[in-house]
């Protein structure tokens, strides 16, 4: 079993009620627009992290991370995207990437917008973690704790960052 904290949008921005929600986590994952290499070490300081870049991060940060990940954990076909849609409204490319990669849960950021929704058309589980930086039009900033086991999703809780 592994304990994951999800976010994206920090757009430079990291402070310790992020930290804290994300220290018991065994994983840290996060959707792109990083906003500063501060924020990839203060998370990759306490636990392992995942990411993708996204449309505001730089040539420094783009080095680092790829614009798409496809990993298994836990047996699960996982997919991330910075700017990538959701069931029904995905961006071009990326209902055959989940279909030809037997993606189960489908991950991206961008839109500052939290979304847990899944879709039955495609078996499998769409993820945004909203925006936990500060700047962008959000009122909430969020971030999501689940855990994945043998192949299973459980415990999804979306935390309000203060």
């Amino acid at each position: 079993m592994k304990k994951i904290g999800l976010l994206s949008d920090t757009h430079g921005y990291i402070n310790d009620d992020i930290l804290h929600h994300l220290k018991l986590c065994d994983e840290i994952w996060h959707a792109g627009d990083f906003g500063s290499l501060e924020v990839i070490e203060k998370l990759s300081a306490i636990k392992p992290l995942r990411g993708v870049y996204g449309n505001i991060d730089g040539t420094k940060i783009k080095a680092l991370f790829p614009e798409n990940l496809i990993f298994n954990i836990e047996g699960l076909n996982i997919m991330m995207q910075h700017i990538g849609g959701y069931p029904g409204k995905y961006v071009k490319g990326i209902k055959e990437k989940i279909i030809e990669n037997e993606i189960k849960l489908f991950i991206s950021g961008h839109s500052h917008i939290l979304k847990i929704m899944y879709d039955n058309k495609l078996n499998c589980l769409h993820m945004n973690p909203g925006a936990a930086g500060k700047q962008g039009w959000h009122t909430k900033r969020t971030l999501i704790k689940f855990e994945v086991d043998n192949d299973k999703f459980s415990n999804c809780e979306v935390v309000e960052l203060n």
